[in-house]
Parts: C-alpha cells; structure tokens; sequence
C-alpha cells in the first residue's frame, strides 16, 4: 500500500478541509456543539432528518454560523458565562454550557419546529470519558457518537456501492461518502483492508484502531434532502454483518498529536 494517503478530512458540522489539528478528543472544532431538546438528551439526526438541510460552519475561536433554507444566517459565538447544564448524549451524562444569545436557542426551535436548545462541549478534557469498550485510561471524546474519529476508504465504498447496484434497492446508488460521516478518508488500500489494521499512522500522527463501526439509520439519509431509502443497511445485513452490527468504516482514537493534511501517507503500524 505504498501509494495509499489520506484523501479527505472532515471536520463535523464544516465539511471538508485540507488540514486538521488532531486533539486527544479528535479533530479541533469537531463535534464541539449539539442541540439538545426541552429533557436535555441531544437532537440529532436518527429522530429528526430535517437536521440536513441545516448548516454550521466552524467559525475562528470555535464558534459556528448557522444557516438553513428560509432562516436568517446566525452567528453564534463560543459561550463564556454561562452555566454548565446536564445533557443525556446517547448512554453518557455529560455537562455543557449552553449558548448564550438565546436568539441561538430560539433559530434553532423555529427550524426544528419544537423546542431546541444549542450547546456547547466547553472542556472535552475532562467532560465525557470515552465509552469502556474502547477506551483506555484517560481517554475522552467530545461529542461523537462514541468514539474520537471515523476512518473510511474509497476502495471500500467503491466495493460496496458495487453490492448496492446487484441488490434489490440498486436504483438509491451509488453513496455518497457524506452518508457515512467520517472523520477522514484514505485512499490507494483494497476494498476492506483496514478491517485487519489495529494501529496506523497518518502522516506523524498516530491512532489506535478501537475497532468497526456499527451503523445506524442515519446511514439511510439523503444529506441534502433529508429524505430516506433502505441503502446501504440492506446490503450491510446481508454482507458486512459483524457480532449483530452493520459495518463501515473503522473508529480510531489518537495516540499522539498533530497535524493531518490532504496527501499524507498512511503508514500500518500493526
């Protein structure tokens, strides 16, 4: 795999970029804000597809400007006053500072079209310990579904985006990779090859694979309309199926710290 490199970056809810700051949490800025609705569990898109027509551009010292079809362009700075509040993300209990311009609160519901609030992750050092399946001692995530990063391949969407066209929904493909919401892309591997990868580097930075990653309905969503199919779970259940998981792509979680840029080479540790 002497050719294979890193072919895109992905910083959520920014799109792509051609550099990124590794944090031990993940990617700097990434999956610092979520909404949350009236009983503090985080909104996202698994109950409310609509959230795809909404965009959050990062914004210098890590604030986001959102913007949607038929609503007003918002800028929402980094809150500093405000008090922590608990938030129910997934399985985890996790505090988070509210924005502080309650105009953020009030875009968000309107667009939602019921009650929302934005916050923010304010100290992803201490604040949500990585889930014990993968964690080792001390290791955190911001707010990712569970683990710091997501890695996929070109090779592998190509492979599976080739079992789509031969099943039974093949007129929803081919994917997208924006389905999938990695962190990072790599390309120049075989179709599946980081299946046995457990340790790699890109670039000088160096990531523990914590293993597959289970998929979910989101996977079944048009990024841009909000609308959903079948694909790809239907072909995930009938050939990537793993200890009752649907899997794509692998979770890494930092070993060391950095700077990842387009074109750096991926390196396979172990």
């Amino acid at each position: 795999m002497g050719n294979a490199h890193l072919h895109s970056i992905h910083v959520h809810p920014v799109k792509a970029a051609r550099e990124a700051v590794v944090e031990p949490w993940g990617l700097a800025g990434d999956r610092r804000w979520v909404l949350i609705d009236d009983g503090g569990k985080v909104v996202t898109q698994r109950r409310h597809p609509r959230l795809t027509r909404a965009a959050a551009e990062l914004l210098p010292g890590g604030g986001v400007r959102l913007s949607a079809p038929g609503m007003p362009t918002l800028s929402v700075p980094v809150p500093r006053h405000a008090t922590a509040l608990p938030v129910e993300i997934f399985r985890d209990k996790v505090e988070a500072v509210p924005a502080e311009d309650e105009a953020a609160h009030a875009w968000c519901s309107s667009f939602l079209g019921a009650g929302a609030r934005l916050v923010y992750l304010d100290d992803p050092a201490t604040r949500r310990p990585l889930a014990a399946e993968y964690a080792q001692a001390g290791e955190t995530v911001s707010f990712a579904d569970a683990v710091p990063l997501l890695l996929t391949t070109t090779a592998s969407l190509d492979a599976l985006n080739s079992l789509i066209a031969q099943g039974e929904y093949a007129a929803e493909g081919p994917l997208p990779m924006n389905r999938f919401r990695p962190s990072v892309v790599v390309t120049g591997t075989p179709a599946w090859a980081e299946d046995d990868w457990s340790r790699i580097a890109l670039g000088d930075v160096v990531f523990r694979v914590a293993g597959p990653c289970g998929r979910c309905v989101v996977t079944t969503t048009d990024q841009g309309t909000g609308e959903r199919g079948h694909e790809p779970l239907f072909s995930l259940g009938r050939h990537r199926r793993l200890d009752g998981k649907l899997i794509f792509g692998q979770d890494l979680v930092p070993l060391s710290g950095g700077t990842i840029r387009l074109g750096d080479p991926l390196r396979i540790l172990a």
